[in-house]
């Protein structure tokens, strides 16, 4: 099967930085054992897979990581978006829509370039952490644990514990969570610039020891952090080796992503 295919790093505006995603273009539906298979070829976190989905501006997007197929996943829709915008595929100062598992989604990209995503809020209700979790990831406590829609949440002391974290994977791995990872986070650091609050996302049961950058994280994140702050307009570092900023401005049942993307590779599958 040919299909373009895309290599974008998400949530920078640097190569080589952000979450690196692959994004397929398709003309029509595909088998999803294929589409499971060019997911773990690529061996990224996420391979999104787009096609038309019957008029000007809308699309079927489906995501991948390199051994199931996920609900949710932003930094993927955000280059699926960068992708469609840069190749012409949707009207300039256009909308893209998107239908997924997780119902309509859509981005818009702004006249600086950024792009702003409109995701599904996914705010973490109190819970008793799984048992095992909490010695897996390495700390003896946590300020709050929640469980959301997709994952679980962990609120460390400080901005330091989050960066230091060195959770042993193997074990996180085995744990029975019922859901796809696990959101460790904190508030920055006093005098941090640049950012309201810090994060690390792991999902090693997903194929994902410890992912870059986790937009649908932030659909969490975003709800918990501006009960805590009193605000709705926030920036999020998400403190991994790669690192990445994500603007997050929740408004009720949605949570509005923003993030800039830069195409690193650009191909065609045989």
């Amino acid at each position: 099967m040919l299909a373009p295919l895309f290599q974008v790093d998400a949530f920078t505006a640097e190569p080589f930085a952000g979450n690196p995603a692959a994004v397929c273009l398709l003309e029509a539906d595909a088998d999803p054992a294929w589409m499971q298979a060019v997911a773990a070829e690529m061996n990224l976190s996420e391979t999104a897979f787009l096609r038309p989905a019957g008029e000007a501006g809308r699309w079927r997007l489906r995501w991948f990581t390199p051994t199931v197929e996920v609900e949710l996943c932003g930094h993927a829709t955000l280059a699926s978006a960068h992708v469609l915008f840069g190749e012409g595929l949707v009207e300039a100062g256009e909308p893209v829509r998107f239908d997924s598992a997780s119902g309509p989604l859509a981005a818009r990209r702004d006249g600086d370039g950024a792009i702003w995503l409109d995701f599904p809020a996914t705010p973490a209700a109190p819970a008793d952490p799984p048992a095992g979790l909490l010695d897996a990831l390495g700390v003896g406590a946590a300020g709050f644990v929640g469980r959301a829609r997709f994952d679980w949440l962990v609120e460390l002391a400080d901005e330091a514990a989050v960066r230091d974290l060195a959770p042993d994977l193997r074990a996180l791995g085995g744990l029975t969570l019922d859901g796809v990872g696990v959101i460790v986070t904190a508030a920055a650091a006093p005098g941090a610039a640049g950012h309201d609050f810090v994060s690390r996302y792991f999902a090693p049961a997903a194929g994902i020891d410890e992912d870059p950058v986790t937009g649908s994280a932030h659909c969490v994140l975003g709800p918990f952090w501006a009960r805590r702050l009193g605000r709705d307009d926030l920036t999020g570092f998400q403190a991994s080796a790669r690192g990445g900023l994500v603007r997050v401005r929740p408004q009720g049942d949605r949570a509005h992503l923003g993030g800039r993307a830069v195409t690193v590779l650009r191909g065609r599958l045989v």
